[in-house]
């Protein structure tokens, strides 16, 4: 019988050769990778996406440069089906298995639940957010019409005003302006992008840009979500017949800055000129007034379908609706009685 021996000098070759690969193995897995600025990068897992969407992810942000040696660290891990959802702060320079250990035990950063209102204009929804999130309205308005950063969420417009959903979201501890303004766009954008709704702006002849204005014009008239398909039936009727649409959340919007009564209109009001007033240009504003919340949206892309085109406050928190003028002008009288009995 025969034995497989071998010489010194066959030892050295493997040996040579096992070193050579077990120091790729540890150059490759373990070296430090870098990547542009100084970190940490914030990154999020979201709930239910696979390894290889958070790989994909993490390359496309320039986090790591291989896709395939994550996979393999992964593998070699056995971290495959281990990642946890959650925010992370990733520094710079850590290597594959390093960065693994982050996404699979460690602890993603503590989250809190904000509400924000539908229909709440700019100013206030940043200092809502300073309040609750610790971070910089300031900021947060300078980078609403910052028109290089607008083009980076994809949007073509020259403010984000109604294009931010408001909604009840657990925002990131930490998170700086910049996340939370990109987490409202694409809510936002991801809502509007239902094919249902696509085609019904085709239907409508309407852009997403215009949708939003209307939205934000039927949030801001009524609190009363049920009657918000009516109050959009009106708007549409009166663009119809080329009539004002006389909207005052418009003028509120236009005063919104003047420090009392700010729901107050008054008559000298209606004769401000800007393009935001609705008694004096005809059509839709030219931007949106507040940023809409989906139920105002979903009015303003499926109107109720009537004969009316006036509406006045009932004085309990919803309106009456009359076809005519005259019948418009009794319901305004009747309601500035009751107000005035007030």
């Amino acid at each position: 019988m025969k034995y497989f021996s071998l010489s010194k000098n066959d030892l050295y070759i493997f040996a040579g050769a096992f070193g050579f690969f077990l120091g790729i193995l540890i150059f490759t897995f373990y070296f430090p990778n870098y990547y542009n600025g100084e970190g940490p990068v914030k990154f999020e897992i979201r709930q239910g996406e696979t390894l290889n969407q958070v790989i994909d992810e993490l390359y496309l942000r320039g986090i790591i440069p291989s896709k395939r040696n994550m996979k393999i660290a992964a593998l070699i891990s056995g971290s495959e089906k281990k990642v946890k959802a959650g925010f992370y702060e990733i520094p710079n320079g850590v290597s594959y298995l390093k960065l693994l250990e982050i996404l699979t035990e460690g602890q993603p950063l503590p989250q809190k639940l904000v509400t924000i209102q539908e229909g709440i204009w700019q100013e206030k929804l940043a200092q809502l957010l300073e309040d609750e999130m610790g971070i910089s309205s300031g900021k947060f308005m300078k980078l609403s019409r910052d028109k290089k950063f607008i083009r980076s969420l994809g949007l073509n417009v020259n403010y984000l005003e109604g294009y931010l959903l408001p909604e009840t979201y657990y925002f990131y501890v930490g998170s700086t302006e910049e996340d939370i303004i990109k987490k409202l766009s694409s809510e936002m954008q991801k809502f509007l992008s239902k094919p249902e709704y696509i085609e019904q702006m085709k239907k409508l002849k309407m852009t997403k840009h215009q949708i939003l204005t209307m939205a934000s014009i039927i949030d801001g008239e009524s609190n009363n979500v049920n009657e918000f398909r009516r109050i959009a039936g009106v708007y549409y009727n009166r663009l119809k017949r080329g009539m004002l649409l006389q909207a005052d959340p418009t003028i509120q919007y236009i005063v919104r800055h003047r420090r009392k009564k700010v729901n107050k209109i008054y008559y000298k009001d209606l004769e401000i000129d800007s393009p935001f007033n609705t008694y004096k240009y005809p059509g839709l504003p030219p931007a949106p007034i507040n940023n809409p919340g989906k139920d105002a949206i979903r009015a303003a892309l499926y109107p109720e379908e009537h004969d009316y085109y006036y509406f006045v406050a009932d004085g309990n928190g919803g309106h009456i609706f009359s076809r005519t003028h005259s019948q418009h002008l009794r319901n305004v009288r009747r309601y500035r009685a009751w107000r005035d009995s007030r």
